[in-house]
């Protein structure tokens, strides 16, 4: 079987431009998270902070006439696609790299900005005609397709559509194409942003968002906080990435998938647990060689406990040697980008021997008792690290990462 390995990475985020202002505040604890910008501001919101980035200008990175085919969503995963490829140093145009490449990029939601825009015009201002390239602004694929036309490649190209494990579902997407031989190389990761009024009234409505800032596993934690962002990854068997003399980040060493065929919503610590127990079967990895795990950790009181309980459930006695943080604390919760955005942490992780934190913490959750490194970076080497996704719909999707050194 085909090694899969990571050689570029590239995020936008509420922490910055790029992938190492990322890094570095999740590395330091920094959170990202402050008092929302909302949509419409004479609307009263009960959702009061989030995790936004608010200095960024399309016009500086897109020409007008590409701009008018962009959701924002589409213009993050460009940039950070862009900082993914230069970082990667990869050259589609040589060897026929081109028809070998695939692109598979996850999100959520797709084009809410752009939905919301012409949902106003034509509820808000009695129009009947809308943008006449509102489809491609809308549809969930956009994202992929962007990159495709980017850089190029004509490989497999598609959209992922998973909520919050959407990026780690186009992630094992694109591996399993490259361990099959379907593809040499991929463009992968996910993207959202979903700052609209009709958005945020919904989740306003499901009362799952905190209104003072995220806590992930801390006794104090009072919900979710909203961020947005994209990360992008370019991946190549170890074949391909060590034929063109490529600097091999992390290996991509196993996934695994799982439905819990359950509620909705609620999280099932079974459904987390068979996902986490794939993949580890599937990286050849045992328990004890997972020094640390970046947790889906998104700080709602049923979530974080049920995490908890899987992660115990499938390590055993090794679960309390085990160095656990979640980042959205920092970053917020990116919904269909969080894993591309996560994924960064743990490639950090192996990379640098330093654990990323789990920030704003104040007490421990007799419910969630893992060592959540709280607050303050741990210096630790780690061989293999796991990064879970666990979405509505009872969706789990986990990354297995080690480093590449053979």
């Amino acid at each position: 079987m085909r090694r899969i390995v990571i050689t570029g990475m590239g995020a936008i985020s509420a922490c910055g431009m790029g992938a190492e202002p990322l890094w570095q505040a999740m590395r330091d604890g920094r959170s990202a998270i402050a008092p929302l910008v909302s949509p419409d501001p004479d609307a009263q919101m009960r959702i009061k902070v989030a995790a936004q980035l608010r200095d960024f200008d399309p016009e500086a990175h897109f020409d007008s006439a590409r701009l008018s085919l962009l959701d924002r969503t589409g213009q993050m995963c460009l940039v950070a696609a862009r900082e993914a490829v230069a970082h990667a140093g990869i050259d589609f145009t040589k060897n026929g790299l081109a028809a070998r490449t695939a692109t598979v990029i996850g999100t959520g939601v797709g084009g809410e900005i752009a939905r919301d825009e012409q949902a106003r015009k034509v509820h808000g201002e009695g129009s009947s005609r809308v943008h006449p390239l509102s489809i491609v602004r809308m549809m969930p694929n956009a994202p992929a397709s962007h990159l495709s036309i980017e850089f190029g490649v004509t490989g497999p190209a598609f959209g992922v559509v998973s909520a919050c494990a959407s990026s780690n579902h186009a992630v094992i997407q694109a591996a399993a194409m490259l361990r099959s031989g379907l593809a040499d190389a991929a463009l992968v990761g996910g993207t959202e942003s979903c700052f609209s009024l009709p958005g945020l009234r919904a989740w306003e409505a499901m009362r799952v968002v905190a209104d003072d800032t995220c806590r992930p596993f801390c006794k104090q934690r009072r919900g979710m906080v909203l961020g947005e962002g994209a990360g992008v990854f370019v991946l190549e068997t170890l074949e391909h990435a060590r034929a063109r003399g490529a600097t091999i980040l992390a290996e991509l060493a196993g996934f695994g998938m799982s439905a819990d065929a359950g509620d909705i919503v609620a999280p099932s610590a079974d459904g987390a647990a068979q996902a986490i127990r794939a993949a580890l079967d599937d990286a050849g990895l045992a328990p004890e060689q997972v020094g640390y795990i970046n947790a889906h950790g998104t700080a709602t009181p049923a979530n974080d406990p049920t995490e908890t309980r899987a992660i115990r459930q499938v390590f055993g006695t090794h679960a309390d040697r085990l160095a656990v943080s979640s980042t959205k604390g920092v970053h917020g919760h990116a919904l269909g980008a969080a894993g591309a955005l996560e994924l960064i942490a743990a490639i950090g992780a192996l990379r640098e021997d330093i654990l990323p934190p789990t920030a704003n913490f104040i007490d421990a959750d007799p419910a969630c008792d893992l060592d959540y490194i709280p607050n303050t970076a741990r210096t630790q080497r780690v061989d293999a690290v796991l990064s879970n996704s666990f979405a509505f719909g009872g969706l789990n999707a986990v990354l297995a990462l080690r480093r590449c050194e053979d």
